[in-house]
Protein backbone atom coordinates (compact mmCIF):
# COMPACT_ATOMS: atom_id res chain seq x y z
CA UNK A 1 0.00 0.00 0.00
CA UNK A 2 1.16 3.56 -1.13
CA UNK A 3 0.44 7.13 0.78
CA UNK A 4 0.07 10.60 -0.81
CA UNK A 5 2.42 12.37 1.31
CA UNK A 6 1.84 16.00 -0.93
CA UNK A 7 -0.35 17.29 1.38
CA UNK A 8 2.60 16.76 4.34
CA UNK A 9 4.86 18.03 2.25
CA UNK A 10 3.04 21.06 1.35
CA UNK A 11 2.99 21.21 5.31
CA UNK A 12 6.90 20.53 5.90
CA UNK A 13 7.80 23.87 3.19
CA UNK A 14 5.41 25.82 5.11
CA UNK A 15 6.47 25.30 8.34
CA UNK A 16 10.08 24.65 7.45
CA UNK A 17 11.04 26.01 4.64
CA UNK A 18 12.80 23.07 2.72
CA UNK A 19 12.52 19.40 3.20
CA UNK A 20 16.24 19.41 4.30
CA UNK A 21 15.51 21.74 7.20
CA UNK A 22 12.72 19.16 8.63
CA UNK A 23 14.80 16.60 8.15
CA UNK A 24 17.06 17.84 10.49
CA UNK A 25 14.51 18.90 13.13
CA UNK A 26 13.53 15.12 12.80
CA UNK A 27 16.93 13.75 13.28
CA UNK A 28 16.93 12.32 9.81
CA UNK A 29 19.03 12.49 6.62
CA UNK A 30 17.91 14.10 3.43
CA UNK A 31 18.20 10.36 1.76
CA UNK A 32 15.86 8.92 4.54
CA UNK A 33 13.08 11.44 4.36
CA UNK A 34 13.20 11.46 1.26
CA UNK A 35 12.65 7.68 1.05
CA UNK A 36 10.08 7.80 3.58
CA UNK A 37 8.24 10.34 1.60
CA UNK A 38 8.56 8.80 -2.03
CA UNK A 39 6.92 5.09 -0.43
CA UNK A 40 10.41 3.65 -0.24
CA UNK A 41 10.35 2.96 4.05
CA UNK A 42 7.84 3.81 6.34
CA UNK A 43 7.17 6.57 9.07
CA UNK A 44 8.24 4.80 12.18
CA UNK A 45 5.62 4.58 15.05
CA UNK A 46 7.87 7.26 16.93
CA UNK A 47 8.55 9.64 14.26
CA UNK A 48 4.67 10.29 13.29
CA UNK A 49 3.98 11.76 16.16
CA UNK A 50 7.03 13.99 16.48
CA UNK A 51 6.51 15.29 12.96
CA UNK A 52 3.29 16.00 14.14
CA UNK A 53 4.77 18.26 17.11
CA UNK A 54 7.51 19.74 14.74
CA UNK A 55 4.06 20.29 11.98
CA UNK A 56 1.73 21.96 14.17
CA UNK A 57 -0.41 19.09 12.90
CA UNK A 58 -3.50 18.18 15.40
CA UNK A 59 -4.27 14.64 15.90
CA UNK A 60 -7.96 14.69 13.90
CA UNK A 61 -5.74 15.94 10.70
CA UNK A 62 -3.22 12.98 11.13
CA UNK A 63 -4.34 10.71 8.73
CA UNK A 64 -5.15 13.51 6.01
CA UNK A 65 -0.99 13.98 6.15
CA UNK A 66 0.09 10.34 7.09
CA UNK A 67 -2.64 7.88 6.05
CA UNK A 68 -3.98 8.81 2.38
CA UNK A 69 -4.00 5.68 0.55
CA UNK A 70 -2.78 6.76 -3.19
CA UNK A 71 -5.53 4.49 -5.37
CA UNK A 72 -4.04 2.58 -8.17
CA UNK A 73 -6.27 1.90 -11.19
CA UNK A 74 -5.90 -0.91 -12.17
CA UNK A 75 -6.95 -1.94 -15.71
CA UNK A 76 -9.04 -4.79 -16.43
CA UNK A 77 -7.88 -7.29 -19.88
Amino acid sequence: MKFDYSKLRGRIVEKFGTVEKFADAMGLSKASLSSKLNNGTSFGQKQIPQACFLLDIKAEEVGRYFFTVIVQNSEQV
